[in-house]
């Protein structure tokens, strides 16, 4: 009889996604929940600190233990900073773009941004738009056109049988369809709608 102990078990690989707020770990956790079937075991991350530096680290952290580490980065408070930044100081946006420069030559890493939140890539799930959004405050008044009862709230993300990945799941398509529209994060525009969620979906193997 083979000695089972000798046949390597099979895993799903593991995915680290750093994100710095709750409500991207809400749906996160959700698109778990949702997709038991996946080859993926997706773990997301919040670090304790939330500034740059400290989640540039977490994700070269995780780069050694995780098959994948995807980096989510909403841009509005990088964006606020940066045009509040004194005269003389690193601008956060610069400081942001010299970190995702470090990253693009680790393999297992993936940087995406939201500008300006993951609201907006909840909206694409209903129509394409590339407006201005100078705060995350306009992009959920904007969803709310078409989820009128949408509350950044864990409750309204994770409610048992009407979480917001079930709400959206038929959409998700057009969502995909409507970021690969966009052509990367515009510094000639920064405050251009943009996302670039159709990655993530990529790496998991749901698009």
């Amino acid at each position: 009889m083979r000695n089972r102990r000798n046949i390597p078990l099979k895993r799903k690989p593991k995915v680290a996604v750093v994100v710095d707020g709750e409500t991207e770990a809400w749906y996160l956790t959700m698109l778990n929940r949702n997709e038991p079937n996946a080859k993926f075991q997706i773990k997301p991350e919040i670090p304790q600190r939330k500034s740059l530096h400290d989640q540039f680290n977490k994700v070269l952290s995780l780069s050694d233990d995780f098959d994948t580490v995807v980096w989510i980065v909403d841009m509005d408070v990088i964006l606020k900073e940066t045009r509040e930044v004194k005269k003389g100081q690193l601008r956060p946006l610069d400081e942001f773009l010299k970190y995702k420069d470090k990253l693009s030559s680790i393999t297992n890493v993936s940087v995406i941004i939201n500008q300006p939140c993951i609201e907006f890539w909840l909206l694409l799930h209903f129509e394409f738009t590339q407006a201005p959004f100078d705060d995350c405050a306009r992009a959920e008044s904007r969803l709310r056109n078409h989820l009128s009862d949408y509350a950044k709230s864990q409750k309204y993300f994770t409610k048992e049988g009407d979480d917001i990945y079930l709400k959206l799941i038929e959409r998700l398509p057009t969502a995909i369809t409507y970021s690969k529209r966009f052509g990367g994060f515009d510094l000639e525009n920064p405050d251009r709608g943009n996302s670039g969620m159709y990655k993530l979906f990529e790496i998991l193997g749901l698009s």
